[in-house]
C-alpha cells in the first residue's frame, strides 16, 4: 500500500490552516500530520514526525518564514511550498523564498465561492504531490551579486523617437518555458548571457504581480535587459521579455521585426499564459530561425508546442532530468521526441550561443 504524504502546514491564520487541511483531506494520497501557527511550533512536529512537504506562510509571529525556511534549507531540507498574498511585498518576499529553496510558491486559497475553492483544491493537491517527488539538496544562501553599471540607452540624452526598421535580414528569437523550479533555472541561464545575444521571449508559470517583479530582479542580476513583457514590445537583441502572469504571450512578425503581442482567454494546459501558446506562435512566425528552451515544470505544457518548433525547423533544447527541480515539462518534450538536445541546466546558455545565427 502507497504511503500518503505527510504535510505540515505553517500559518497564523487559524482559518487559513483549517481550509487548507480540509483542501488536502480531500485527497486520499495525503494527510495531514499537523497545523502549526509559526515556526516554533511547526519545529516540535518535525521533531516528532518529518513531512514530505511543508507549506509555509511568511509573515508570522515570533520568527518569519524566510528565517524559518532558511534554518531548514540549511539544516534538514524538506520540500517547502510558500503560500503568499498577492501583494508586491508578498511577490518581493516569495521570489526571495525561491532563491532560499523553496519549491514552489502559490496564492492564498481564496474562499469567494465554492467553485473557486473546489478548482484551489485541486490545484493545491497536484502541486503537494508533485512537489512531495522532489529531492530538495542542502541549501546556503549567499547574498546576490549585483551588476554595478546601470543599463542607459541613448533614449537618456535624446528621448524616444519612432521606431525605425533597419535591419536587413530576420534575427533569431529565442523561446524559453518553465513552471516548478523556473524561476532559479531562469535565472541561471539568463545571467550567462552577454548583450549581443539573440532576443528572448520567455513564460514561467506565476501568479499575475510576481512575474512584475520577478523580471526586475533579472534585470538587476543579468548583463542583458530584462522586463515584463507589454503588448507590442519589440523582441531585440540582448534582452528578454518574460509574458506577465495575467496573459497569454505571442509572437508575432512585421517585415523583419518581431513584437510580442498579449492576449486574455482561457487557461492552456491549466496555464495562462501558456508555454504551448508562446511556441506555438513561434514556430509560426519565426520558423528555422528560432531557437525553443523547455526547463524544469511539472505537467506538460509546451511538449507539443517545442515539436511543433522543431518540425517548423526551429532548434530545440530540454533540460536533463539530473538538473531539473521537476523532470515533468522536459520528460513530456523528450517523449515526443520533440528535442533536439537534452543537456543539464549549466550548459544550455552554451548551447544557446553555439546554435545563434550568424
Amino acid at each position: 500500500m502507497k504511503n500518503k504524504i505527510k504535510v505540515l502546514i505553517v500559518d497564523d491564520s487559524a482559518l487559513v490552516r483549517n481550509t487548507m487541511e480540509q483542501m488536502f483531506l480531500s485527497d486520499n494520497d495525503i494527510q495531514v500530520i499537523g497545523k502549526a501557527a509559526d515556526p516554533f511550533i511547526a519545529a516540535s512536529y518535525i521533531r516528532e514526525n518529518i513531512p514530505d512537504v511543508i507549506t509555509l506562510d511568511i509573515e508570522m509571529p515570533r520568527m518569519d518564514g524566510l528565517t524559518f525556511l532558511q534554518k531548514i534549507m540549511s539544516q534538514h531540507p524538506i520540500p517547502i511550498v510558500v503560500i503568499s498574498t498577492l501583494t508586491a511585498k508578498g511577490a518581493e518576499t516569495a521570489l526571495k523564498a525561491l532563491e532560499y529553496g523553496a519549491v514552489e510558491v502559490l496564492e492564498k486559497p481564496k474562499l469567494n465561492t465554492k467553485q473557486v475553492l473546489e478548482e484551489s483544491t485541486k490545484k493545491y493537491c497536484r502541486i503537494i504531490k508533485a512537489v512531495a517527488e522532489v529531492k530538495v539538496k542542502r541549501r546556503i544562501v549567499k547574498p546576490p551579486v549585483f551588476k554595478s553599471i546601470p543599463k542607459y540607452s541613448a533614449d537618456v540624452i535624446l528621448g524616444k523617437s519612432p521606431k525605425v526598421i533597419l535591419a536587413t535580414r530576420t534575427e533569431q528569437v529565442v523561446a524559453v518555458g518553465a513552471s516548478t523550479g523556473g524561476t532559479e533555472a531562469i535565472k541561471s541561464f539568463l545571467i550567462e548571457l552577454e548583450c549581443d545575444c539573440s532576443g528572448i521571449v520567455i513564460v514561467q508559470h506565476m501568479p499575475e504581480i510576481f512575474t512584475k517583479h520577478f523580471a526586475e530582479r533579472l534585470n538587476d542580476l543579468c548583463k542583458i535587459t530584462v522586463k515584463e513583457a507589454k503588448n507590442g514590445d519589440s523582441v531585440l537583441p540582448g534582452q528578454a521579455l518574460i509574458a506577465p502572469g495575467s496573459h497569454h504571450m505571442v509572437l508575432k512578425r512585421s517585415g523583419v521585426r518581431y513584437y510580442v503581442e498579449l492576449k486574455g482567454g482561457p487557461l492552456v494546459n491549466r496555464h495562462k499564459p501558456s508555454v504551448d501558446v508562446l511556441f506555438r506562435s513561434v514556430s509560426r512566425y519565426a520558423g528555422k530561425n528560432a531557437l525553443g528552451i523547455i526547463l524544469t515544470g511539472m505537467g506538460a505544457d509546451g511538449a507539443k508546442g517545442l515539436l511543433e518548433m522543431k518540425l517548423a525547423g526551429a532548434k530545440t533544447i530540454a533540460q536533463d532530468e539530473g538538473s531539473c527541480v521537476v523532470f515533468g515539462m522536459p520528460k513530456e518534450a523528450i517523449a515526443l521526441e520533440a528535442s533536439d538536445y537534452v543537456l543539464p541546466l549549466a550548459s544550455i546558455a552554451t548551447k544557446m550561443i553555439q546554435l545563434s545565427i550568424k
